[in-house]
Protein backbone atom coordinates (compact mmCIF):
# COMPACT_ATOMS: atom_id res chain seq x y z
CA UNK A 1 0.00 0.00 0.00
CA UNK A 2 1.06 3.85 -0.89
CA UNK A 3 2.39 5.25 1.83
CA UNK A 4 0.68 8.55 2.90
CA UNK A 5 1.96 11.76 2.04
CA UNK A 6 2.22 14.43 4.81
CA UNK A 7 1.61 17.21 2.85
CA UNK A 8 -0.10 18.37 -0.17
CA UNK A 9 1.18 18.52 -3.72
CA UNK A 10 0.48 21.02 -5.77
CA UNK A 11 -0.99 18.78 -8.40
CA UNK A 12 -3.47 18.36 -5.79
CA UNK A 13 -3.58 21.91 -4.64
CA UNK A 14 -4.50 22.73 -7.92
CA UNK A 15 -7.44 20.13 -8.34
CA UNK A 16 -8.91 21.67 -4.99
CA UNK A 17 -8.61 24.94 -7.01
CA UNK A 18 -10.50 23.58 -9.71
CA UNK A 19 -13.48 23.19 -6.74
CA UNK A 20 -13.09 27.23 -6.30
CA UNK A 21 -13.49 27.45 -9.43
CA UNK A 22 -16.67 25.31 -9.67
CA UNK A 23 -18.09 27.41 -6.72
CA UNK A 24 -17.22 30.76 -8.25
CA UNK A 25 -18.78 29.60 -11.83
CA UNK A 26 -22.43 29.14 -9.95
CA UNK A 27 -22.34 31.93 -7.52
CA UNK A 28 -21.61 34.50 -10.33
CA UNK A 29 -24.89 33.29 -11.98
CA UNK A 30 -26.55 34.22 -8.64
CA UNK A 31 -25.05 37.60 -8.04
CA UNK A 32 -24.66 38.71 -11.20
CA UNK A 33 -26.67 37.25 -14.36
CA UNK A 34 -30.06 36.29 -11.95
CA UNK A 35 -29.12 40.44 -10.48
CA UNK A 36 -29.67 41.79 -13.85
CA UNK A 37 -32.37 39.90 -15.04
CA UNK A 38 -34.65 40.63 -12.28
CA UNK A 39 -34.18 44.24 -12.66
CA UNK A 40 -34.01 44.73 -16.27
CA UNK A 41 -36.31 41.19 -17.82
CA UNK A 42 -38.16 41.66 -14.97
CA UNK A 43 -38.27 45.14 -14.17
CA UNK A 44 -38.73 44.00 -10.40
CA UNK A 45 -36.83 46.97 -7.77
CA UNK A 46 -33.12 46.28 -7.46
CA UNK A 47 -34.09 45.78 -3.49
CA UNK A 48 -35.22 41.89 -4.38
CA UNK A 49 -32.24 40.76 -5.93
CA UNK A 50 -30.52 42.85 -3.47
CA UNK A 51 -32.36 41.02 -0.22
CA UNK A 52 -31.86 37.56 -1.85
CA UNK A 53 -27.98 38.26 -1.64
CA UNK A 54 -28.25 39.04 1.60
CA UNK A 55 -30.13 35.56 2.61
CA UNK A 56 -26.83 34.17 0.84
CA UNK A 57 -24.91 36.05 3.55
CA UNK A 58 -27.03 36.40 6.54
CA UNK A 59 -26.51 31.94 6.63
CA UNK A 60 -22.79 32.60 6.17
CA UNK A 61 -22.86 32.62 10.64
CA UNK A 62 -23.54 28.86 10.37
CA UNK A 63 -20.15 28.03 9.02
CA UNK A 64 -18.84 26.98 12.44
CA UNK A 65 -21.37 24.25 12.59
CA UNK A 66 -20.31 23.13 9.58
CA UNK A 67 -16.82 23.05 10.30
CA UNK A 68 -17.19 21.20 13.15
CA UNK A 69 -19.26 18.76 11.79
CA UNK A 70 -16.19 17.92 9.38
CA UNK A 71 -14.31 17.89 12.41
CA UNK A 72 -16.16 15.20 14.05
CA UNK A 73 -16.39 13.04 10.98
CA UNK A 74 -12.88 13.36 10.56
CA UNK A 75 -12.93 13.90 6.89
CA UNK A 76 -13.66 17.18 4.80
CA UNK A 77 -14.39 15.69 1.33
CA UNK A 78 -18.29 14.54 2.13
CA UNK A 79 -18.71 17.87 3.35
CA UNK A 80 -17.45 19.80 0.31
CA UNK A 81 -19.59 17.66 -2.17
CA UNK A 82 -22.59 17.72 0.09
CA UNK A 83 -22.09 21.63 0.02
CA UNK A 84 -21.50 21.37 -3.80
CA UNK A 85 -24.57 19.58 -4.32
CA UNK A 86 -26.65 21.99 -1.98
CA UNK A 87 -24.90 25.25 -3.57
CA UNK A 88 -25.59 23.58 -7.41
CA UNK A 89 -29.39 22.59 -6.23
CA UNK A 90 -29.95 26.01 -5.20
CA UNK A 91 -27.90 27.84 -8.03
CA UNK A 92 -30.90 26.17 -10.51
CA UNK A 93 -33.36 26.51 -8.30
CA UNK A 94 -32.97 30.10 -8.24
CA UNK A 95 -32.89 30.80 -11.94
CA UNK A 96 -35.83 28.74 -12.33
CA UNK A 97 -37.80 30.68 -9.66
CA UNK A 98 -36.74 33.76 -11.33
CA UNK A 99 -38.85 32.12 -14.73
CA UNK A 100 -41.45 31.85 -12.69
CA UNK A 101 -41.56 34.86 -11.22
CA UNK A 102 -42.73 36.42 -14.58
CA UNK A 103 -45.62 34.75 -14.75
CA UNK A 104 -45.81 33.61 -11.24
CA UNK A 105 -44.32 36.85 -9.20
CA UNK A 106 -44.91 35.45 -5.40
CA UNK A 107 -44.32 31.70 -6.25
CA UNK A 108 -41.49 32.36 -8.21
CA UNK A 109 -40.04 35.18 -5.52
CA UNK A 110 -40.25 32.38 -2.72
CA UNK A 111 -38.39 29.90 -4.96
CA UNK A 112 -35.76 32.07 -5.41
CA UNK A 113 -35.81 32.73 -1.45
CA UNK A 114 -35.42 29.40 -0.43
CA UNK A 115 -32.90 28.52 -3.21
CA UNK A 116 -30.57 31.65 -2.22
CA UNK A 117 -31.35 29.67 0.96
CA UNK A 118 -29.53 26.72 -0.27
CA UNK A 119 -27.02 28.61 -2.19
CA UNK A 120 -25.54 29.76 1.54
CA UNK A 121 -25.71 26.85 3.29
CA UNK A 122 -24.07 24.85 0.09
CA UNK A 123 -21.38 27.74 0.17
CA UNK A 124 -20.53 27.73 3.86
CA UNK A 125 -20.20 24.04 3.92
CA UNK A 126 -18.14 23.88 0.94
CA UNK A 127 -16.32 26.72 1.70
CA UNK A 128 -15.13 26.21 4.92
CA UNK A 129 -14.35 22.60 4.34
CA UNK A 130 -12.03 23.10 1.51
CA UNK A 131 -10.36 25.82 3.60
CA UNK A 132 -10.02 23.30 6.43
CA UNK A 133 -9.13 20.29 4.14
CA UNK A 134 -6.06 22.85 3.06
CA UNK A 135 -4.92 24.14 6.22
CA UNK A 136 -4.36 20.61 7.11
CA UNK A 137 -2.85 19.74 4.19
CA UNK A 138 -0.68 22.19 2.81
CA UNK A 139 3.10 22.65 4.21
CA UNK A 140 3.57 25.88 5.67
CA UNK A 141 6.08 27.40 3.07
CA UNK A 142 3.37 27.16 0.70
CA UNK A 143 0.14 28.72 1.93
CA UNK A 144 0.80 31.99 0.53
CA UNK A 145 1.18 30.69 -2.56
CA UNK A 146 -1.67 27.70 -2.27
CA UNK A 147 -4.02 30.88 -1.39
CA UNK A 148 -3.18 32.73 -4.06
CA UNK A 149 -3.64 29.59 -6.51
CA UNK A 150 -6.75 28.62 -4.99
CA UNK A 151 -8.38 32.21 -4.90
CA UNK A 152 -6.98 33.21 -8.78
CA UNK A 153 -9.42 30.28 -9.59
CA UNK A 154 -12.08 30.93 -7.97
CA UNK A 155 -12.26 34.18 -10.05
CA UNK A 156 -11.39 31.98 -13.36
CA UNK A 157 -14.92 30.79 -12.40
CA UNK A 158 -16.23 33.95 -12.78
CA UNK A 159 -14.67 34.66 -15.89
CA UNK A 160 -15.18 31.78 -17.44
CA UNK A 161 -18.55 31.14 -16.34
CA UNK A 162 -20.35 34.88 -17.08
CA UNK A 163 -19.17 34.95 -20.72
CA UNK A 164 -20.50 31.65 -21.60
CA UNK A 165 -23.77 32.25 -19.85
CA UNK A 166 -24.06 35.70 -21.56
CA UNK A 167 -23.68 33.80 -24.99
CA UNK A 168 -25.87 30.67 -24.36
CA UNK A 169 -28.88 33.23 -22.57
CA UNK A 170 -29.43 35.36 -26.30
CA UNK A 171 -32.14 36.05 -27.08
CA UNK A 172 -33.30 35.98 -23.48
CA UNK A 173 -36.27 33.86 -22.06
CA UNK A 174 -36.81 31.94 -19.03
CA UNK A 175 -36.07 28.33 -20.39
CA UNK A 176 -32.75 29.37 -21.67
CA UNK A 177 -32.42 30.59 -18.03
CA UNK A 178 -32.92 27.59 -16.55
CA UNK A 179 -31.25 25.63 -19.10
CA UNK A 180 -27.59 27.79 -18.99
CA UNK A 181 -27.66 27.22 -15.04
CA UNK A 182 -28.76 23.87 -15.01
CA UNK A 183 -25.81 23.02 -17.39
CA UNK A 184 -23.46 25.25 -15.24
CA UNK A 185 -24.56 23.41 -11.81
CA UNK A 186 -24.49 20.11 -13.45
CA UNK A 187 -20.91 20.92 -14.80
CA UNK A 188 -19.83 22.28 -11.76
CA UNK A 189 -20.66 19.60 -9.63
CA UNK A 190 -19.29 16.96 -11.79
CA UNK A 191 -15.82 18.98 -12.20
CA UNK A 192 -15.52 19.51 -8.07
CA UNK A 193 -16.15 15.38 -7.51
CA UNK A 194 -13.92 14.70 -9.47
CA UNK A 195 -11.55 16.82 -8.72
CA UNK A 196 -12.01 15.56 -4.92
CA UNK A 197 -11.58 11.97 -6.22
CA UNK A 198 -8.46 10.60 -4.09
CA UNK A 199 -6.83 14.01 -3.02
CA UNK A 200 -7.69 13.43 0.98
CA UNK A 201 -6.93 10.02 0.75
CA UNK A 202 -3.36 10.80 0.40
CA UNK A 203 -3.13 12.24 3.81
CA UNK A 204 -2.52 11.09 7.34
CA UNK A 205 -5.87 9.83 8.35
CA UNK A 206 -7.81 11.01 11.28
CA UNK A 207 -6.85 10.13 15.06
CA UNK A 208 -9.84 8.00 16.84
CA UNK A 209 -10.08 10.84 18.88
CA UNK A 210 -10.64 13.59 16.36
CA UNK A 211 -13.44 11.02 14.60
CA UNK A 212 -14.91 9.64 17.71
CA UNK A 213 -14.85 11.45 20.78
CA UNK A 214 -15.93 14.92 19.75
CA UNK A 215 -17.06 17.18 22.67
CA UNK A 216 -20.10 19.38 21.64
CA UNK A 217 -20.98 21.92 19.59
CA UNK A 218 -20.96 24.79 21.88
CA UNK A 219 -18.09 23.19 24.08
CA UNK A 220 -15.65 23.81 20.80
CA UNK A 221 -17.32 27.20 19.76
CA UNK A 222 -16.80 28.40 23.32
CA UNK A 223 -13.10 27.02 23.40
CA UNK A 224 -12.12 28.60 19.95
CA UNK A 225 -13.94 32.17 21.30
CA UNK A 226 -12.15 31.64 24.67
CA UNK A 227 -8.61 31.94 23.20
CA UNK A 228 -7.51 35.59 22.97
CA UNK A 229 -5.39 34.53 19.58
CA UNK A 230 -8.80 33.16 17.93
CA UNK A 231 -10.96 35.65 18.80
CA UNK A 232 -8.36 38.51 18.31
CA UNK A 233 -8.21 37.23 14.55
CA UNK A 234 -12.19 37.13 14.36
CA UNK A 235 -11.81 40.82 14.96
CA UNK A 236 -9.11 41.31 12.51
CA UNK A 237 -11.09 39.46 9.90
CA UNK A 238 -13.99 41.31 10.69
CA UNK A 239 -12.51 44.84 10.59
CA UNK A 240 -10.66 44.25 7.62
CA UNK A 241 -13.63 43.04 5.86
CA UNK A 242 -15.80 45.28 6.34
CA UNK A 243 -13.11 48.22 5.16
CA UNK A 244 -12.50 45.64 1.88
CA UNK A 245 -15.89 45.55 1.03
CA UNK A 246 -17.46 48.97 1.73
CA UNK A 247 -15.89 50.58 -1.58
CA UNK A 248 -17.58 47.70 -3.51
CA UNK A 249 -20.61 50.04 -4.46
CA UNK A 250 -19.22 53.29 -4.27
CA UNK A 251 -16.47 53.65 -6.11
CA UNK A 252 -17.90 53.62 -9.40
CA UNK A 253 -20.63 56.15 -8.61
CA UNK A 254 -17.90 58.48 -6.83
CA UNK A 255 -15.65 58.13 -10.23
CA UNK A 256 -18.62 59.21 -12.16
CA UNK A 257 -20.11 61.87 -9.76
CA UNK A 258 -16.56 63.61 -8.94
CA UNK A 259 -14.65 62.92 -11.93
CA UNK A 260 -17.57 62.88 -15.03
CA UNK A 261 -16.32 59.70 -15.77
CA UNK A 262 -18.77 57.75 -18.04
CA UNK A 263 -20.49 54.14 -17.65
CA UNK A 264 -17.78 52.22 -19.91
CA UNK A 265 -14.59 54.15 -17.65
CA UNK A 266 -15.86 53.38 -15.18
CA UNK A 267 -16.30 49.74 -15.55
CA UNK A 268 -12.78 49.82 -16.84
CA UNK A 269 -11.35 51.51 -13.39
CA UNK A 270 -13.38 48.30 -11.48
CA UNK A 271 -11.19 46.18 -13.92
CA UNK A 272 -7.70 47.83 -13.44
CA UNK A 273 -8.96 47.94 -9.51
CA UNK A 274 -9.36 43.86 -10.03
CA UNK A 275 -6.27 43.62 -11.77
CA UNK A 276 -4.19 45.06 -9.54
CA UNK A 277 -6.07 42.35 -6.74
CA UNK A 278 -4.48 40.17 -8.79
CA UNK A 279 -1.30 41.56 -9.23
CA UNK A 280 -0.89 41.47 -5.24
CA UNK A 281 -1.81 38.36 -4.62
CA UNK A 282 0.85 36.73 -6.43
CA UNK A 283 3.51 39.21 -5.38
CA UNK A 284 2.56 37.49 -1.99
CA UNK A 285 2.35 33.92 -3.59
CA UNK A 286 6.20 34.75 -5.24
CA UNK A 287 8.04 36.35 -2.88
CA UNK A 288 6.76 34.19 0.22
CA UNK A 289 7.74 30.93 -2.28
CA UNK A 290 11.25 32.62 -3.12
CA UNK A 291 11.99 34.24 0.25
CA UNK A 292 11.31 31.38 2.52
CA UNK A 293 13.13 31.01 6.13
CA UNK A 294 13.38 35.00 5.68
CA UNK A 295 11.40 38.04 7.26
CA UNK A 296 10.14 38.82 4.21
CA UNK A 297 8.19 35.66 4.04
CA UNK A 298 6.32 36.29 7.29
CA UNK A 299 2.57 36.83 6.22
CA UNK A 300 1.84 38.89 9.75
CA UNK A 301 4.18 41.21 7.65
CA UNK A 302 2.04 41.27 4.00
CA UNK A 303 -0.60 41.52 6.04
CA UNK A 304 0.17 45.20 8.03
CA UNK A 305 2.22 46.00 4.37
CA UNK A 306 -1.60 45.20 2.55
CA UNK A 307 -3.77 46.93 4.74
CA UNK A 308 -1.92 49.99 5.61
CA UNK A 309 -1.33 50.46 2.21
CA UNK A 310 -4.79 49.88 1.32
CA UNK A 311 -5.30 52.96 3.85
CA UNK A 312 -3.14 55.02 2.32
CA UNK A 313 -4.73 54.44 -0.84
CA UNK A 314 -8.11 55.36 0.53
CA UNK A 315 -6.80 58.62 2.12
CA UNK A 316 -5.47 59.33 -1.27
CA UNK A 317 -8.60 59.01 -2.98
CA UNK A 318 -10.71 60.78 -0.32
CA UNK A 319 -8.35 63.56 -0.76
CA UNK A 320 -7.96 63.50 -4.88
CA UNK A 321 -11.87 64.65 -4.95
CA UNK A 322 -11.61 68.76 -4.71
CA UNK A 323 -8.74 68.45 -6.99
CA UNK A 324 -10.84 67.17 -9.80
CA UNK A 325 -9.70 65.48 -13.57
CA UNK A 326 -5.74 66.42 -12.66
CA UNK A 327 -5.95 63.91 -9.67
CA UNK A 328 -4.55 60.43 -10.92
CA UNK A 329 -7.56 58.50 -10.18
CA UNK A 330 -6.34 55.20 -12.28
CA UNK A 331 -3.03 55.08 -10.60
CA UNK A 332 -4.57 55.57 -7.03
CA UNK A 333 -7.22 53.31 -7.95
CA UNK A 334 -4.81 50.53 -9.06
CA UNK A 335 -2.79 50.80 -5.95
CA UNK A 336 -5.92 50.51 -3.61
CA UNK A 337 -6.25 46.85 -5.83
CA UNK A 338 -2.89 45.90 -5.28
CA UNK A 339 -2.59 46.47 -1.76
CA UNK A 340 -6.28 44.98 -1.26
CA UNK A 341 -4.65 41.54 -3.11
CA UNK A 342 -1.52 41.47 -0.50
CA UNK A 343 -4.12 42.11 2.29
CA UNK A 344 -6.70 38.96 1.07
CA UNK A 345 -3.69 36.81 0.57
CA UNK A 346 -1.63 37.14 3.38
CA UNK A 347 -4.72 36.79 5.58
CA UNK A 348 -6.13 33.88 4.11
CA UNK A 349 -2.65 32.42 4.30
CA UNK A 350 -2.45 33.11 8.32
CA UNK A 351 -6.13 32.08 8.67
CA UNK A 352 -4.67 28.44 7.24
CA UNK A 353 -2.01 28.61 9.50
CA UNK A 354 -3.81 29.29 12.62
CA UNK A 355 -6.71 27.20 12.31
CA UNK A 356 -4.58 24.16 13.28
CA UNK A 357 -3.38 26.01 16.71
CA UNK A 358 -6.17 24.29 18.53
CA UNK A 359 -5.56 20.46 16.94
CA UNK A 360 -7.51 18.52 14.72
CA UNK A 361 -10.45 18.44 17.32
CA UNK A 362 -11.15 22.45 16.47
CA UNK A 363 -9.58 23.08 13.22
CA UNK A 364 -12.99 23.19 11.05
CA UNK A 365 -14.78 25.19 14.03
CA UNK A 366 -11.88 27.68 13.70
CA UNK A 367 -11.97 28.18 10.00
CA UNK A 368 -15.57 28.54 10.33
CA UNK A 369 -15.69 31.14 12.66
CA UNK A 370 -13.55 33.52 10.76
CA UNK A 371 -15.42 32.29 7.55
CA UNK A 372 -18.70 33.37 9.31
CA UNK A 373 -16.96 36.70 10.21
CA UNK A 374 -15.63 37.10 6.76
CA UNK A 375 -18.67 36.24 5.03
CA UNK A 376 -21.32 38.85 6.95
CA UNK A 377 -18.76 41.44 6.75
CA UNK A 378 -18.58 41.14 3.31
CA UNK A 379 -22.10 41.21 2.57
CA UNK A 380 -22.54 44.03 5.19
CA UNK A 381 -20.01 46.41 3.89
CA UNK A 382 -21.34 46.91 0.93
CA UNK A 383 -24.15 48.30 2.07
CA UNK A 384 -23.13 50.00 4.43
CA UNK A 385 -20.50 51.80 2.37
CA UNK A 386 -24.02 53.03 0.36
CA UNK A 387 -25.60 53.91 3.08
CA UNK A 388 -22.67 55.95 4.22
CA UNK A 389 -22.49 58.38 1.74
CA UNK A 390 -26.48 58.68 1.41
CA UNK A 391 -26.31 59.51 5.23
CA UNK A 392 -23.15 62.04 4.39
CA UNK A 393 -25.18 63.41 1.65
CA UNK A 394 -28.11 64.74 4.33
CA UNK A 395 -25.88 66.50 5.72
CA UNK A 396 -23.40 67.95 3.44
CA UNK A 397 -24.87 68.63 -0.53
CA UNK A 398 -21.55 68.58 -1.94
CA UNK A 399 -20.47 64.70 -3.02
CA UNK A 400 -16.87 65.31 -2.68
CA UNK A 401 -17.21 65.72 0.59
CA UNK A 402 -19.77 62.94 1.23
CA UNK A 403 -17.89 60.36 -0.18
CA UNK A 404 -14.38 61.87 0.38
CA UNK A 405 -15.24 61.18 4.50
CA UNK A 406 -16.18 57.53 3.68
CA UNK A 407 -13.17 56.72 1.77
CA UNK A 408 -11.16 58.16 5.25
CA UNK A 409 -13.69 55.96 7.04
CA UNK A 410 -12.83 53.26 5.14
CA UNK A 411 -9.01 53.37 5.53
CA UNK A 412 -9.15 54.07 9.25
CA UNK A 413 -11.02 50.93 9.60
CA UNK A 414 -7.86 49.44 7.85
CA UNK A 415 -5.85 51.16 10.43
CA UNK A 416 -7.55 49.76 13.25
CA UNK A 417 -7.73 45.79 11.16
CA UNK A 418 -3.48 46.94 11.56
CA UNK A 419 -2.97 47.40 15.10
CA UNK A 420 -5.39 44.46 15.98
CA UNK A 421 -3.41 42.00 13.70
CA UNK A 422 -0.03 43.27 15.27
CA UNK A 423 -1.59 41.98 18.78
CA UNK A 424 -2.41 38.45 17.27
CA UNK A 425 0.73 37.08 17.35
CA UNK A 426 1.80 39.08 20.91
CA UNK A 427 -0.91 36.91 22.33
CA UNK A 428 -0.72 34.75 24.94
CA UNK A 429 -0.54 31.62 23.01
CA UNK A 430 2.21 31.39 20.43
CA UNK A 431 0.63 30.45 17.25
CA UNK A 432 2.84 31.62 13.84
CA UNK A 433 1.95 33.13 11.23
CA UNK A 434 5.35 33.02 9.46
CA UNK A 435 4.71 29.87 6.82
CA UNK A 436 8.87 29.00 6.93
CA UNK A 437 7.73 27.62 10.42
CA UNK A 438 7.16 23.81 10.27
CA UNK A 439 4.19 22.45 11.33
CA UNK A 440 3.43 20.88 14.88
Amino acid sequence: MARAQTHLSWPSILRLGLVQTSLGGVVVLMTSTLNRVMVVELALPALVPGLLVAIHYAVQVLRPRWGYGSDRTGRRTPWILGGMAALCLGGFGAACGTALAESHLAAGLALAALSFLLVGLGVGAAGTSLLVLLAGGVAPARRGAAATLVWVMMILGFALTAPFAGHFLEPFSGSRLMAVSGTVSLIAFCLAGLALVGVEAGLPAPSPETAESKPPFFQVLGTVLADPVARRFTIFVFVSMLAYSAQELILEPYAGLVFAMGPGATTKLAGLQHGGVLAGMLLVAAVTLLAKGTALASLRLWIVVGCGASAAALFAIAAGGPSGPDFPLRGAVFALGLANGIYAVAAIGSMMALAGAGGERERGTRMGVWGAAQGVAFGGGGVLGAAAVDAMRLVVTDPVTAYGAVFAAEGVLFLAAVAVALRVEAAPASFPLNPAFEAR
